[in-house]
């Protein structure tokens, strides 16, 4: 929708106080702010302060923080604003149900996967840049979108390229789905080398600017291979469709091929806000205060084929949509309780592939993902099992 007719788009950001929700409102601001938009709802977690600031700011009518012990906090920090306060699980689902009719789903991890689907299954227009979604739910959630009516917009800037590149009406003729990794900051490490790693080193992402969970999954090369799953449910594309490549400098996003030979590419400067700009605007494009690609200074694009002995992560990506059922959300809750371990200095960098793949062989019989009670409990089993492997391997040191 073109945001200078003269109808108001209402919208929803879940989870504005992340990158990409302080991202979205950037945009949201570039294009007209509380003069453009009506904001219905957005939601934070522990950072009280910048969510009473943007809910001032932008004009929310209702703001929630995920921890229902902020409740107080953040209501003091509304008072005499007239923006409702909200606290806890119900809250979100409560904020992502309000009428508005794009949503910004960005809270990360399978917290935000239940407001998520409440806002699908109104109706509403979802920008989604919530990876468990999909990786955790994916038949369960493209269902409910289907059902809602409304379309399903992807913000990751891979997914967001994929979707600008693919022609209408030629989902016969796609060939690949070609995703593009930079690498992150041990590209060119030796396994011995990344065993060393500390957290500060992996979060130094080298071309892009992300939040401390995504930067550290761009590391490992898990965030790469939690998009091959995604691409699958996003493009209904079969999963030896789906490549990835290492392209160091991150300017072509991703790539579709077809079967003529050709390979459509969406480039541009390493931003979010292009991607959430599009997902806002879409089908047309509005102008935006981003860097442009400067091809004379850019001269080269280098490409080479990832590692998988180095970079497990996707390998074990090929093995959850081989296997599928709940093996994604089994990949990725395993994944995350690795993840804390390893900035508690708990396990090593190396450390948190293998706890995933220990805990998805533990559990291949699992059942499918047709209801949330389903990925829910196969969610907690894994992150149990994750966590019992962990302190055997800290017993054993």
């Amino acid at each position: 929708m073109n945001t200078g007719s003269k109808a108001r788009r209402r919208l929803t950001i879940l989870g504005s106080t992340g990158s990409i929700g302080q991202n979205t409102l950037d945009v949201i601001a570039q294009l007209g702010g509380r003069d453009a938009f009506d904001i219905a709802a957005i939601t934070g977690h522990d950072n009280i302060a910048l969510l009473a600031e943007q809910a001032k700011a932008c004009g929310a009518a209702f703001a929630v923080t995920a921890n229902e012990e902020r409740y107080r906090d953040l209501k003091d920090a509304l008072a005499g604003s007239g923006i409702a306060a909200g606290a806890g699980k119900n809250a979100l689902i409560e904020a992502a149900s309000m009428p508005s009719d794009w949503v910004m789903a960005a809270i990360i991890g399978t917290a935000g996967l239940p407001p998520t689907l409440a806002a699908a299954r109104r109706g509403a227009d979802i920008a989604l840049a919530n990876k468990e979604c999909l990786v955790s739910a994916g038949d369960l959630f493209v269902r409910a979108v289907a059902e809602g009516g409304g379309r399903l917009i992807p913000v990751d800037s891979e997914h967001s390229a994929i979707f600008q590149a693919l022609e209408e009406d030629q989902q016969h003729a796609v060939e690949r789905i070609i995703l593009t990794a930079s690498g992150g900051p041990f590209r060119t490490w030796t396994r011995e080398q990344m065993a060393n790693v500390t957290p500060a080193i992996a979060r130094a992402h080298p071309n892009w600017s992300m939040g401390f969970k995504i930067s550290i999954g761009s590391a490992s090369m898990f965030n790469k291979a939690l998009e091959m799953i995604e691409a699958k449910h996003l493009f209904n594309v079969r999963p030896d469709q789906i490549e990835v490549v290492v392209h160091p400098q991150s300017v072509i996003h991703s790539m579709v091929g077809y079967t003529d030979g050709s390979v459509l590419a969406q480039l541009g400067c390493p931003d979010m806000r292009t991607a959430i700009g599009y997902a806002l605007t879409y089908p047309a494009r509005t102008k935006l205060s981003v860097d442009r690609l400067d091809f004379a200074k850019l001269a080269r694009l280098d490409f080479e084929a990832p590692d998988e002995v180095r970079f497990p992560a996707l390998r074990l990506a090929r093995t959850a949509l081989q296997r599928g059922g709940l093996q994604g959300a089994i990949m990725n809750a395993a994944e995350e309780i690795a993840f804390h371990a390893f900035v508690d200095g708990r396990i090593g960098f190396l450390e948190m592939a293998d706890i995933a793949e220990a805990v998805m062989d533990e559990m291949i019989s699992t059942g499918s993902a047709e209801t949330m009670d389903a990925v829910f409990a196969a969610d907690a089993e894994a992150r149990s099992r994750a966590a019992v492997l962990i302190a055997q391997r800290e017993k054993a040191a």
